[in-house]
């Protein structure tokens, strides 16, 4: 069944992978650099600044595809401005008709002129309350923790301490290799004391040990990419699929999966589209979401992803709405509310989309 990017926009969907500093609009970035006289931007022509972006995370590295956040970071140092970028991070989701969506972004890369940790999360909040309510779309926060660093547990406790204020989970990234979950353990440990909510960037640019400590060492609730679960299935000649130890307990658990094809693609977790491991794992039925990651940065929408998914696979309608679900109901949002945005809003879009429309 054909599908077009307008009539995927058009269905609610849901997103649990973005990152806030990789999603910003090109013309922000020049508008924001030019008001705190940040100098370092490789053009101010937002056309120019848009392409240098998404060549610059081509590169098939994740290490390298990182180096272009030191920009969006450098506008991202005041109250007015992570503000402004959360609020249009709303209105854009919301364009791209996401109902529901958690934005992660790591507090302490926001403090380089002062900012308290606490003003940094208030600052993002109040945009996505802003935005949120102005476009009609529910966002909520995710705060990571950079894995190369030492603060993990201070903002595992900055998490818990906006838990009622709109933050709904915490998370660490930044480079794999090297930084083993376990590094953070004291943070983790902490989080789930307070029954509170974690994923783990996991199996991305690192395999089976950074997926297996995330799990059972570090309680993940779902892992962000987890890619390379795949190195834990055999496929036989006629097809068949034998699943290890990891894969099995990753699928029995029914724990989400995170992924974000056309960033993985460009990061090297996956050759090509064609190849993500997106399809063998939908067709042995993880628990598989489709995401943006960075939204610049690739230069994607959650619409183009699932229909670049769609495309490379044959799914049709039932498929997307399979991946939309799976999504929602692995939000961290209560439970209610998650209930309610299936059965009052998802379910009710995909039947009426499934019916056959009246001739004119």
């Amino acid at each position: 069944m054909t599908m077009t990017l307008e009539e995927i926009r058009a269905i609610p969907k849901v997103l649990l992978h973005d990152h806030l500093d990789g999603g910003l609009r090109p013309a922000t970035i020049v508008e924001l650099a030019a008001e705190v006289g940040y100098g370092g931007l490789p053009t101010t022509d937002v056309d120019d600044l848009t392409r240098w972006f998404r060549s610059g995370a081509d590169q098939r590295d994740l290490v390298r595809y990182l180096e272009t956040f030191e920009h969006t970071v450098a506008v991202m140092q005041t109250p007015e401005a992570l503000t402004r970028v959360a609020a249009e991070c709303a209105h854009d989701l919301a364009a791209d008709g996401i109902v529901y969506a958690e934005v992660r972004f790591a507090p302490e890369l926001h403090v380089a002129q002062g900012l308290s940790l606490d003003e940094v999360v208030g600052a993002v909040l109040e945009g996505f309350r802003q935005g949120g309510a102005a476009a009609g779309t529910d966002v909520r926060a995710l705060l990571t923790a950079m894995r190369t660093a030492a603060r993990s547990l201070e903002i595992a406790e900055l998490a818990v301490r906006h838990r009622d204020d709109g933050v709904v989970g915490f998370d660490i990234a930044g480079a794999e290799a090297g930084s083993p979950p376990t590094d953070h353990l004291e943070a983790f440990q902490y989080v789930q004391r307070q029954n509170f909510h974690i994923t783990i960037h996991a199996g991305e640019a690192f395999g089976l040990p950074s997926i297996w400590e995330a799990l059972q060492r570090c309680g993940a609730d779902r892992l962000g990419h987890g890619v390379r679960i795949v190195d834990d299935i055999e496929v036989e000649a006629d097809g068949a699929a034998r699943l290890g130890r990891l894969s099995a307990y990753v699928r029995d658990r029914r724990i989400p999966l995170e992924m974000c094809p056309s960033s993985n693609v460009q990061t090297g977790a996956a050759t090509s589209i064609a190849d993500h491991p997106i399809g063998l794992l939908r067709q042995l039925q993880f628990r598989v979401t489709v995401n943006t990651d960075n939204r610049l940065m690739s230069g994607v929408s959650l619409s183009s992803e699932l229909l670049t998914v769609a495309e490379a696979f044959g799914y049709g309608w039932r498929d997307i709405e399979w991946l939309t679900l799976n999504a929602m109901k692995s939000a961290f949002a209560h439970f209610d509310e998650r209930l309610h945005l299936i059965n009052g809003v998802i379910k009710p879009a995909f039947a009426a989309r499934a019916r056959p429309q009246p001739s004119l």
